[in-house]
């Protein structure tokens, strides 16, 4: 008797060759550092990508084989990296592929995309703060390397929809271009506790505690938090972390850059988070501090509107009395069990592998 046939088996997919910009790997992390090594972490567990990261600078580059994800190898284009962007503001030249390697994808995770010879470009846009105050960037020609980036790119992605519609129309590219992908909450902050005693010894913080998370800078809305913390002497003390230079005042401290570890005793531990932005891409600080239980209060912006999905305290930017209301609003929180459960339910929708899921549907816009 003849053997029936058997259905031929799908031939696997070949993985998508993905060269990502791994720079903002290099030194303190802030936000775009974080994003971008929580999402080579996720690529690097998925089959049908194969990524490599790639470091923009002279000297140093090779950091990079120390902090990216295991199996994941590194390149650097030894040429300086202002030489780089003014060569990528005129031309594709010098191409990322020259130097390492070829590649199906060339994703720019912080906000430039490299020159491409034959790889489809994909590049990150976080936010739009640089279009308005270049300066406060610390690079004068970001707002044109950005436009070239956008207008070059195959696919873009952005954190949050309202990002997606301030690029669509301030930098003249179709919507249909930008796919968003929301950063995600790491699930060690759900289980987070409040610092120990010696933690709290060496950071000097007090009992009670407001907390600022992030890079100071003019778009956080550090002078405002400050004025309408003064003006409340009730209000418990203000302590900041993050790096850069922030006002002091004998009732806030800066404990400076620590590990996440240690960031996540610390945002367990306080009364509220405070984040008081002018502008924001997306805000992570806000969902972290929400994994945590601790209540939030921030500024009435599109991102950080869609980001705390009607869980935080929303304040109108540059309004002290609002403020001032706003945390004494947080600090006095009951922490029900209802409010606890959907601040923590609303956290958890927000995961690193659906950003890289997210960002792997961009590359394939961008090859297909």
């Amino acid at each position: 008797m003849a053997r029936s046939a058997q259905p031929a088996s799908e031939p696997e997919a070949t993985p998508l060759r993905v060269l990502f910009d791994g720079t903002p790997l290099l030194g303190e992390r802030t936000g775009v550092g974080r994003y971008t090594v929580s999402l080579s972490e996720e690529l690097a567990s998925m089959p049908e990508v194969r990524s490599r990261g790639v470091a923009f600078t002279l000297r140093g580059w090779r950091k990079l084989r120390r902090v990216l994800p295991h199996g994941v190898t590194a390149a650097g284009m030894p040429v300086p990296a202002r030489a780089l962007r003014a060569a990528w503001k005129r031309s594709r030249f010098p191409p990322v592929e020259l130097f390492a390697g070829p590649a199906d994808v060339v994703h720019g995770t912080n906000f430039v995309l490299p020159g491409t010879l034959r790889a489809a470009g994909v590049v990150t846009i976080h936010d739009l703060a640089f279009l308005d105050r270049p300066e406060s960037a610390g690079e004068s020609d970001l707002p044109q390397l950005v436009r070239v980036s956008a207008r070059r790119a195959k696919a873009i992605c952005t954190p949050t929809a309202a990002v997606a519609d301030q690029v669509a129309e301030r930098l003249e590219v179709a919507r249909d271009k930008i796919v968003v992908t929301p950063l995600g909450v790491d699930p060690s902050w759900f289980t987070a506790r409040p610092p120990g005693e010696q933690l709290r010894r060496r950071l000097s913080l007090p009992p009670k505690y407001l907390l600022f998370v992030g890079a100071a800078g003019p778009r956080k809305g550090l002078r405002w938090l400050s004025k309408a913390h003064q003006a409340d002497p009730g209000l418990p003390p203000l302590v900041y972390i993050g790096p850069g230079v922030f006002e002091s005042s004998p009732r806030s401290q800066h404990a400076g850059y620590i590990s996440d570890v240690d960031l996540r005793s610390v945002m367990a531990g306080a009364s509220a988070l405070v984040l008081p932005s002018r502008d924001e891409g997306f805000g992570l600080p806000v969902l972290e501090a929400m994994a945590c239980d601790v209540p939030v209060v921030c500024t009435d912006v599109p991102a950080l509107r869609e980001v705390s999905g009607g869980h935080a305290e929303l304040v109108p930017y540059g309004d002290v009395d609002a403020l001032i209301a706003a945390m004494n609003t947080a600090v006095s929180d009951s922490h029900s069990p209802e409010a606890s459960v959907a601040r923590r339910a609303h956290a958890a929708t927000y995961t690193w592998r659906r950003c890289a899921e997210l960002t792997v549907q961009a590359y394939r816009k961008a090859v297909g």
